[in-house]
């Protein structure tokens, strides 16, 4: 199982972010990337839906591919299927992510913490507990971001980038304005946590409409250490040396519109087209 490559899986594109974090803290393994574009985005669609996706997903991930470990980079599908995957999978290493909540805690200096996501992560039920063991620590501003995630994905389109990025700004302007006041003086939200792994993609424009003074917090990072601390205590770690090239160990498939993804691979992760692949329609 050493030699076994790590799978992950999203929606759609957003996933790489939590992708670029793990090739980096895992510089030896080989990786196994699903972008379930054919089925975005996951966020507006039912629990029911995206827990079956997850579900088929994993099964052909463990069967086709032999994964030792599987990260669920998506928010929504974390929140949606991570039980009932780990049910299914007692014995696979499985790695949800979840709102960075907790770091966002550690850099705000004026207490109050916006938080944005799919309105699937949001008013789930994994969201609200974590959100609850927190309520004492800060002030919580949140707000779903409908549609934001479908424009992340369609600024690779070569068709609707142009009008898909204007898209972006203009939703994201009209979000933050809802939620309130940024800034570092007292009752202003000074830290932003990204609680859709497609919104790492949108941090240029976040910074140009909240400035440089405000946190952005996503969670690539922490996800990356815990995958690497569960492969370490399972023995599963690949120690040897690392492929030469990053294309020589990850492989990418979608079940979308196969040069979007090379278009995000290549713009986030410096990946060439052949690294990215059509995935099994039957999936």
């Amino acid at each position: 199982m050493t030699e076994s490559p790590i799978g992950v899986f999203d929606s759609g594109i957003g996933g790489l972010s939590v992708l670029q974090s793990l090739q980096a803290a895992l510089p030896a393994e080989h990786f196994v990337y699903w972008a379930d574009s054919g089925h975005a985005p996951y966020g507006e669609k039912s629990d029911l839906f995206v827990r079956q996706r997850s579900l088929t997903i994993a099964d052909h991930l463990i069967k086709q591919h032999h994964i030792k470990a599987l990260v669920v980079a998506c928010n929504t599908a974390t929140a949606a299927a991570i039980h009932e995957l780990r049910v299914q999978h007692p014995h696979l290493i499985l790695i949800g992510v979840e709102p960075a909540l907790k770091p966002a805690l550690q850099l705000s200096q004026t207490g109050h913490i916006g938080v944005i996501g799919t309105r699937g992560t949001l008013i789930s039920d994994k969201f609200h507990r974590l959100l609850a063991s927190l309520q004492d620590q800060a002030h919580f501003t949140v707000q779903p971001c409908n549609g934001l995630a479908l424009a992340i994905e369609q600024s690779t389109h070569q068709a609707t980038a142009a009008q898909a990025t204007q898209r972006i700004t203009e939703l994201l302007q009209d979000y933050t304005r809802a939620m309130g006041e940024f800034g570092p003086a007292p009752g202003q939200m000074d830290t932003l946590v990204l609680g859709c792994t497609h919104y790492v993609f949108a941090e240029h424009a976040l910074r140009e409409l909240l400035g440089p003074q405000i946190h952005l917090v996503s969670t690539g990072e922490p996800v990356a250490r815990q995958t690497r601390r569960l492969l370490e205590a399972a023995t599963m770690l690949r120690n040897g040396p690392g492929p030469h090239t990053l294309s020589a160990r990850i492989r990418l498939m979608t079940n979308g519109d196969l040069t979007s993804l090379q278009a995000a691979a290549q713009r986030w992760l410096g990946l060439p087209h052949a690294a990215c692949h059509r995935a099994d329609n039957h999936v």
